[in-house]
């Protein structure tokens, strides 16, 4: 199957704009661009709309009434899919970790206002929660479709192996490619996208939760999977894929030092508005990545502003 025949659905604003950041370029002495997929549109826009294209495309094939997927209170993919699934008339179900916070802001805020029904997981565990609350629309004849984590799945990542053709028609040839890397599925999609596409660029990914090994195997997996799904396309070797996973913190959802000052430095040199989660953290470690002589003096790179800006509201006091 050509990446091309893939059932489609038209949702986000594309392609997104690649933009120069000469301020941040004068101020790190590097030549810097940003892909701006926090201007894909739905529901103030980010990377899961590409792969919602997709995945919402084979839900609206098999006649599903309902979308339903998982994440954390302040999932930007939780909140792009719902968003979907009001445009295309689809009811929305999420299931959210932990227990019940209010929706006055963030992402969850916009959850509310898109429509989408909350479940809770509580102490139960996400996966559990999820299987039941699918379990339980199904029997109701909803006919709910399952959306993974993160939309990381082949479909998923075959949208971003079209992310790097759209790059590489915008005729940007970056040194480095820098991006925040969680769930997989964006990162597979770029390795892919750059074998088929010709791109010469480093992909970096740098993790926001997960350790290097088992985020790499994730990937080259979800690789293998998508190269399975179209036919064609050579493996991918794990130990090709560039994670970094200095940059955890306190872990997951949690914003110190290094996630503060990127959101300040873009803001105050860009007017670009960075989340606290992913992009922060994204760009907090290619900071260092600079400043540590990693990335070379002659070299240039892309930070793909992967979304997330919504999740800002409910960081205020970490990030001022």
């Amino acid at each position: 199957m050509n990446i091309d025949s893939l059932p489609r659905v038209r949702l986000a604003s594309l392609p997104t704009p690649v933009e120069e950041m000469p301020g941040l370029s004068k101020h790190l002495g590097r030549k810097l661009w940003i892909k701006r997929d926090d201007l894909t549109g739905l529901a103030l826009g980010g990377n899961k709309t590409r792969k919602l294209e997709f995945l919402c495309a084979d839900a609206l094939r098999l006649g599903a009434g309902m979308l339903i997927t998982t994440g954390a209170p302040q999932s930007n993919h939780c909140r792009q899919t719902a968003a979907a699934a009001a445009k295309l008339g689809l009811g929305c179900v999420l299931v959210l970790a932990g227990d019940p916070q209010p929706a006055d802001g963030g992402n969850l805020l916009l959850d509310a206002l898109v429509g989408a029904e909350l479940v809770w997981a509580g102490k139960n565990g996400r996966d559990q929660a999820l299987q039941d609350t699918f379990d339980r629309m199904q029997s109701a004849g909803k006919n709910p479709y399952l959306i993974p984590y993160g939309g990381s799945n082949p479909l998923g990542a075959a949208a971003y192996a079209l992310a790097i053709r759209e790059l590489r028609d915008q005729e940007i040839r970056p040194d480095w490619i820098l991006f925040a890397s969680s769930s997989g599925g964006t990162q597979a999609g770029m390795v892919l996208g750059a074998q088929w596409f010709g791109c010469g660029s480093r992909i970096q990914g740098i993790s926001v939760d997960w350790k290097a090994a088992p985020l790499r195997a994730k990937i080259a997996a979800l690789a293998a999977e998508t190269i399975h799904m179209l036919g064609e396309g050579e493996a991918v070797r794990a130990d090709s894929i560039r994670i970094d996973d200095r940059f955890l913190g306190a872990g997951y959802g949690q914003a110190g030092d290094l996630e503060r000052e990127a959101i300040h430095l873009f803001a105050r040199r860009e007017g670009i508005i960075l989340d606290p989660v992913y992009t922060a953290r994204a760009a907090g470690g290619m900071l260092a990545m600079i400043r540590q002589g990693e990335i070379g003096a002659s070299e240039s790179i892309l930070f793909w502003h992967t979304g997330g800006t919504p999740a800002i509201w409910a960081y205020a006091r970490e990030i001022l």
